[in-house]
């Protein structure tokens, strides 16, 4: 079966139709390229060129040789650059977990920094609940995870990805959307209020816990759910108020005013971002770099 070298020896002969010249592109000697010729023709049984003391002619078979040459030569320079960009993180593929909440800010800065400095990587995105990310990060199914904090474990790094304040949702007409200025936690005693489910969503339900306990303060919890947008859903059907990341306000809904809340701790919504300290995936530590 024929080389590479084989192949680069016969287009460049294909195309100067002169071996010397041929020979000095390939900044070798004629010899040793027309043994590699003669080769060529040995192993696939045909005559490539016609020679003569004055000319080299390809042959018929030598002409329909030539753009099967070609061919391989681009596949292999492309498979070789395609070796080198998956082993510097510029392609491959890297799979990705987000929560809802991040979807409204933080995923879109992430997607555009990956899009413009890894054009050639493949993203994949998993919608999943930070419980369900841990899990896949640690069966090696997820790359990346876009979590609530507090996480910990030998195998798990983290950085911050961004803090968020906390605003109020209230249903249009409702009593507190008149109030001026920031909302105060105390004016949430005794509202209805939309909460977060204590397993499906722990972060934010012992966020709201521990702010409404600090300041005594004591809701009337309606329902429990465990994402933002059906909360918002709910608030916008006029079912209770809720507190909800920032972010969430680029969910616009008809009936739905939001409001800022001043909170004892300023910006107390934390997203990070987590990766396994095994995990050697090139495309994953060429993201981290970018971000």
């Amino acid at each position: 079966m024929f080389t590479l070298a084989q192949l680069t020896s016969f287009v460049a002969v294909a195309e100067e139709l002169h071996f010397t010249r041929a020979a000095e592109r390939l900044r070798m000697t004629q010899p040793p390229l027309s043994r590699q010729i003669r080769q060529l023709e040995n192993d696939l049984g045909v005559q490539l060129f016609n020679r003569t003391n004055k000319s080299v002619q390809l042959t018929p078979a030598g002409r329909a040789f030539l753009v099967e040459a070609r061919g391989i030569l681009r596949q292999s320079e492309h498979a070789a650059l395609a070796v080198r960009q998956v082993s510097t993180g510029e392609a491959g593929s890297i799979t990705i977990g987000f929560t809802a909440a991040s979807a409204y800010s933080t995923l879109g800065t992430l997607l555009r920094t990956a899009r413009k400095a890894m054009p050639r990587a493949e993203i994949v995105l998993r919608e999943m609940v930070t419980r369900d990310q841990l899990a896949a990060l640690a069966n090696n199914s997820l790359d990346l995870g876009l979590v609530r904090p507090s996480v910990t474990g030998p195998d798990l790094l983290s950085r911050p990805a961004v803090r968020e304040e906390l605003l109020a949702a209230l249903p249009t007409g409702h009593a507190l959307t008149v109030r001026e200025g920031a909302l105060q936690v105390a004016d949430f005693e005794g509202q209805e209020l939309l909460m977060y489910s204590p397993t499906e969503a722990r972060y934010f339900h012992e966020l709201l816990i521990s702010i409404f306990r600090t300041a005594h303060v004591t809701p009337v919890y309606r329902q429990y759910l465990s994402q933002v947008h059906s909360i918002l859903a709910l608030v916008n059907c006029g079912l209770g108020v809720a507190l909800v990341p920032e972010a969430a306000a680029q969910l616009r809904y008809a009936d739905i005013v939001f409001k800022p809340v001043e909170l004892p701790t300023p910006a107390p919504v934390e997203l990070d971002l987590v990766w396994r300290r095994t995990n050697d995936n090139p495309a994953l530590h060429a993201l981290l770099r970018h971000l």
